[in-house]
């Protein structure tokens, strides 16, 4: 029997297709020399973003079972990828399932610092009535500029667009086919022609952040950033700096250099629309992450 471990849980109906393929399924979270030794006896491990696959991890499994880790999302920086292959593990995700639900909290964000629906939740449980404070702005004839055109920025840019926001992008790959309603751009001049900024890129550890204080110094002034992308790619001392001097109005975070993160002054910032990490975490995407998880297991040939 194929045993499978998801180790920070999996969606109830994917747990259950699992269990009627057969499968035995163990949902217990698992941390260190535990996570370890359980994986010795397990063929497909699955992770969300709480579990770390390191280095350590796949060296402490070596001559054990497993075959197969699935990060039940997009982005796998916390798989070692390299270690997994020599450990003969294959490392995989599932990249179509929570397009939706990221895109809809980057757009969601976007609306919050907007319209500073954020702080005035916050001061106004404080018994203040600060009206004329909340100026906004709409999103509406405003310039959205995407950097990293994959599936959830090009799910954005089509919630966007219906608003009446002009889209401008990049991607490493170069200009995108089908998308002739949307203007590639290079990275500055996406930053530099931008209203509203939104990252969806991985964090490169290599090259470390995409927005930091060179890229901040050529937004227009006045802009918006958005990252729901990956902790990393925004220097938060930058943008703290940026946020402090006025140079962007606001930004919209998802997620952290350190997750959780401790960062107070930014997530405490009155110009910060902040969530925990919560880009995929609708019913919906993690359903569709269950079912793309639960076919990725039945078509491995262990």
């Amino acid at each position: 029997m194929i045993k499978v471990l998801a180790n920070d849980g999996i969606a109830k109906s994917a747990e259950e297709a699992m269990v009627d393929a057969g499968f035995e399924v163990d949902t217990t979270h698992y941390d260190g020399a535990e996570l370890i030794a359980k994986l010795k006896d397990t063929d497909a491990v699955v992770i969300r973003s709480a579990t770390k696959l390191t280095s350590e991890v796949f060296e402490g499994i070596t001559g054990g079972k497993l075959k197969l880790a699935i990060r039940a999302g997009v982005g796998i920086d916390n798989i070692d990828i390299p270690a997994g292959e020599k450990a003969g593990v294959k490392v995989t995700n599932t990249p179509a399932a929570s397009s939706d639900s990221v895109a809809e909290l980057a757009l969601g964000h976007m609306f919050a610092i907007a319209r500073h629906i954020g702080i005035s939740n916050v001061t106004m449980r404080e018994g203040k009535w600060e009206k004329k404070n909340y100026g906004g702005v709409e999103l509406a004839g405003k310039t959205l500029g995407i950097i990293g055109f994959g599936r959830i920025a090009r799910s954005l840019a089509k919630k966007a667009q219906a608003l009446g926001m002009s889209i401008i992008y990049t991607d490493f790959i170069g200009e995108v086919e089908g998308f002739s309603d949307f203007k590639f751009m290079s990275e500055n001049d996406v930053i530099k022609n931008a209203d509203f900024l939104s990252l969806h890129i991985p964090f490169d550890k290599n090259k470390g952040a995409t927005i930091s204080k060179d890229q901040f110094a050529i937004m227009k002034d006045g802009s918006y950033l958005i990252n729901c992308a990956r902790g990393g790619v925004v220097d938060e001392a930058a943008l703290l700096d940026a946020l402090n001097s006025g140079k962007i109005a606001a930004a919209g975070i998802d997620v952290y250099e350190k997750e959780p993160t401790s960062n107070t002054a930014l997530i405490n910032h009155p110009k910060v629309s902040v969530t925990p990490h919560i880009g995929a975490a609708t019913s919906e995407a993690q359903k569709r992450i269950g079912a793309e998880v639960v076919e990725l297991i039945k078509n491995f040939e262990f």
